[in-house]
């Protein structure tokens, strides 16, 4: 099997989560991911717990499988490492406040002179234009100001922030989309383009039914708890031992939704359509409740799947790693260290394409300047053919 990015080498100037998300990635589907850090510290993660080890997991679980190289970009010596590298790799990724490349004398229009078929990817809390541009911005700034803060949590409390980084990691995911346009295009023209994705940018993008209802409205949208503001029922509900989910997304599913509940509600007025139920959604949920509380979370999961209802437990993390479901799918990975033993637990990579190898392992993540030694070889045996 060969990884589709197999050839492809991505000079990787990332840190944190949003840049070294993409180039996991891209690393995970094939590509030869170098990172180049600071001396001395490295990438800003390598120092955030949890540790095992005395090495960082997190670092560990998004960096998984690149090499690192340490390079002061000040330093004549080292930019002609550096340089040696750019005329060598299909693209660039940076995560810097825009400027800072112009600056260090890398930037895009100097290196699209320079080496006019180099790809570069740049992510931003704000992006590369705009009145904003220079602000500097972490994932919490971004959901707060994108909207998705004021959609999230229960009506009537304070907004909350997604569980997950989700300002950094959609980022990442659109660079990682845009890169491989890039490189497709570079590909048949024979010249790389610049991608920049922003964070802000990329919240609103992820606003779907938001935007929608504002647009329309004039309104904007409340936080409505785990109730979907354009489909109903579509929530959690309470069984006899806690709460589950039920999402009946269209007529046909209520209608399956209330023969599994033995609820005369199908033909009804108030809920014979998603409009209709939308407008009634605290009754409907009080009368299907008054069901489910009869019988157990388990039970009703076990009845609505075989009606063909969609819906399922609320697991925490844990649970969800030991889910049958996801462990078949190659969705819980270790990750090793350099003595080829599992050293920590990640996430697997959820793009599944035939042909494609899907390792159970990944390799481990590397050592600050790890990699110089293989790094220089290889320039130099690429230097000579």
């Amino acid at each position: 099997m060969t990884a589709p990015l197999a050839g492809y080498t991505i000079l990787d100037l990332t840190h944190v989560l949003a840049g070294p998300f993409c180039t996991m990635t891209l690393a995970d589907l094939g590509a030869t991911v170098i990172k180049v850090e600071p001396p001395e510290a490295g990438d800003d993660t390598r120092a955030f717990p949890p540790f095992k080890d005395g090495k960082s997991a997190y670092f560990a679980t998004i960096n998984h499988g690149k090499k690192s190289i340490a390079l002061n970009l000040k330093k004549d010596e080292d930019r002609t490492v550096f340089e040696q590298l750019l005329e060598k790799s299909d693209a660039i990724v940076e995560n810097y406040r825009p400027g800072v490349m112009e600056r260090l004398g890398y930037g895009w229009e100097e290196l699209h002179m320079r080496f006019p078929r180099l790809v570069y990817g740049a992510v931003s809390g704000f992006g590369h234009s705009g009145p904003d541009s220079q602000r500097p911005a972490y994932d919490m700034v971004v959901q707060a100001r994108g909207g998705v803060m004021s959609i999230t949590g229960e009506k009537d409390r304070d907004p909350v922030r997604v569980g997950a980084s989700i300002g950094d990691i959609i980022a990442g995911m659109f660079l990682c989309q845009g890169l491989l346009a890039a490189l497709m295009d570079r590909d048949r023209s024979g010249l790389g383009r610049k991608v920049d994705v922003a964070m802000l940018d990329s919240q609103l993008a992820i606003l779907e039914h938001a935007v929608a209802i504002t647009s329309v409205t004039g309104t904007a949208p409340g936080p409505s708890g785990a109730r979907h503001p354009s489909i109903t029922p579509f929530e959690t509900f309470h069984a006899s031992d806690g709460l589950f989910v039920i999402a009946a997304g269209n007529d046909k599913l209520f209608e399956k939704l209330c023969i599994a509940l033995n609820l005369p509600l199908a033909d009804d007025a108030r809920f014979a359509t998603n409009p209709a139920r939308c407008e009634n959604a605290r009754l409907l949920k009080r009368l299907i409740e008054a069901v489910t509380l009869d019988n157990t979370r388990s039970f009703w999961i076990d009845k609505l799947t075989a009606a063909g209802i969609p819906t399922g437990p609320i697991q925490n993390v844990a649970q969800a790693l030991e889910d049958p479901q996801i462990l078949a799918r190659n969705m819980v990975v270790d990750v090793l260290d350099k003595s080829g033993r599992a050293a920590y637990k990640a996430a697997g990579n959820p793009i599944k394409m035939t042909g494609a190898p899907d390792p159970t392992t990944r390799p481990p993540a590397p050592d600050l300047d790890g990699n110089r030694g293989e790094i220089l070889r290889w320039l130099d045996e690429v230097s000579k053919q």
